[in-house]
């Protein structure tokens, strides 16, 4: 008997590319609610509870990372039936989870002393909490993904905004400081928990097989290694900063990071949510099937994010003194470097999403590992140096100069080929040098007001940027389609 075909590559193009759709538009809705809610609780709290909670911040993005020991993963890229894995799964992240989250409840003096804010313990203690809600979920969720059903894992994820973004408002404005951030995220993640059962429709049973423990732990102990260290890497400026620098200047150092997170925060998040099962489908094709697409999506991303770390690096304080006011504009002398680490992150993260998708898991812990021999040495130095701005100099160089390329060599070397993308950066690259010069020619006569700068400035270089990068056809099919979707009445 002949060998079975793997799955269509356009098929698998076009899920992930509704998946796709269906992430953004969730991320977009819950990244403009954490916008708004940021901007309240800037005016609510000081700089000192933001850095207070950027160290509980740091904690638990770590263990969110490594609280399944990489099964959810797994999940997603496993080939085969998921109900025969499901119970075996679920033991294996629960084990995991509230392990984890004994020895953070233990450590969590530690870590907040090392971090500069002994206050952060009990702050530490609750928000950490959600890996507990999130292991009861996480076979689910990664059911979902798996299934590209990122729609239902969207509006999931909104639920529990619109639940965290009350608490944590009535709870600042009484007064409770950091602890409003920790209880709010805490009962939104609840919130989204319940959904998430709701949605998966898969049944909920503990188990364990041996056989199948081993082979989810394979693949995901190295994946979720990798991944831990991504995270640990973006986070490890905040316990230096602090270490070093104390609270307030950790709170600026906070507010820049955010902001230089919107554009991973949305356009990574809604990326991840489908990159993982779309890279594992192709795949499980073949090695071509993989490289094609990456070649198809790569320009595409870096075209969509350049032209944002542009406006980020050369409107950052109109930017910064805009949207937070005056009292934060030390925080905009960061966002310019910060800017650099955007791109390189949405790149070394996607290079990590294509490594899981292949399996090759492994190679994610030695790029990172790599790029933390680069990068920790020189926050450390360029803090002494020069404060906040020489740690976001020393976190943006080491990702440029060590992180990318072990990401591209580590890439190559699961079979990816990256040469016959590079035709494809021209434009991109030739279109942000276009942006950046009208941007600060811009610049000079609107200085006087912030927003009117960041509208006429970055509009007019956002504009420059586009007739540059679009061509004469890819106008022209989006003419046709936008004719096509307008009623015959209309016509």
């Amino acid at each position: 008997m002949g060998e079975q075909p793997g799955p269509d590559i356009s098929d698998i193009g076009r899920k992930a590319g509704r998946g796709a759709v269906w992430s953004l538009i969730g991320t977009l809705v819950t990244r403009a609610g954490s916008f708004v809610l940021g901007l309240v609780l800037a005016r609510l709290l000081a700089p000192g509870d933001f850095g207070t909670y950027a160290v509980a911040l740091a904690a638990t993005q770590f263990v969110m990372v490594v609280k399944d020991v990489g099964v959810m993963s797994a999940v997603v890229q496993w080939r085969g039936r998921l109900e025969d894995i499901a119970p075996t799964a679920t033991t294996l992240t629960m084990i995991s989870a509230v392990g984890l989250y004994a020895v953070f409840w233990v450590g969590a003096p530690a870590f907040s002393t090392l971090a500069g804010s002994e206050e952060a313990t009990s702050v530490v203690r609750i928000l950490t909490a959600v890996i507990l809600v999130e292991a009861v979920t996480a076979v689910r969720s990664a059911a979902l993904l798996r299934w590209f059903r990122t729609g239902k894992n969207a509006k999931a994820v909104l639920a529990g905004f619109l639940v965290n973004a009350p608490v944590a408002i009535v709870l600042a404005a009484g007064g409770a400081g950091a602890y409003s951030f920790a209880w709010g995220q805490l009962a939104g993640a609840v919130v989204t928990g319940v959904f998430m059962l709701i949605y998966a429709r898969l049944p909920y049973r503990f188990g364990f097989d041996r056989r199948i423990a081993a082979r989810l732990l394979r693949f995901g102990i190295p994946s979720a290694a990798g991944i831990a260290l991504e995270v640990l890497l973006l986070n490890v400026g905040y316990i230096i900063v602090g270490n070093i620098m104390g609270e307030d200047w950790l709170g600026f150092y906070l507010m820049a990071f955010n902001v230089s997170s919107w554009v991973p925060g949305l356009i990574g998040s809604a990326i991840r949510m489908v990159s993982i099962a779309g890279f594992s489908r192709l795949a499980e094709r073949d090695a071509e099937s993989l490289s094609l697409g990456v070649q198809k999506s790569l320009p595409l991303l870096i075209t969509m994010v350049l032209p944002l770390a542009v406006f980020m690096a050369v409107l950052a304080h109109s930017l910064i003194i805009f949207i937070y006011g005056a009292q934060w504009e030390q925080a905009a002398g960061v966002l310019r470097f910060l800017a650099v680490l955007m791109v390189v992150r949405m790149l070394t993260s996607f290079a990590l999403d294509i490594l899981n998708g292949q399996g090759a898991t492994r190679s994610t812990v030695w790029m990172n590992l790599g790029h933390a021999a680069a990068m920790i040495p020189a926050v450390i130095a360029g803090t002494h140096l020069d404060g906040i701005r020489g740690a976001a100099i020393g976190q943006a160089a080491a990702a440029l100069l060590v992180a990318l390329p072990l990401a591209m060599l580590a890439v190559q070397r699961a079979g990816v080929r990256l040469a016959p993308v590079l035709p494809g950066l021209i434009r991109p690259v030739g279109g942000a040098l276009v942006c950046a010069a009208v941007m600060l020619g811009l610049s000079m006569p609107t200085q006087d007001s912030p927003f009117v700068q960041l509208v006429v400035a970055g509009g007019g270089g956002l504009l420059a940027y586009l007739l540059v990068v679009v061509t004469r056809d890819q106008l022209h099919f989006v003419t046709d389609r936008l004719v096509r979707l307008l009623p015959a009445r209309a016509r």
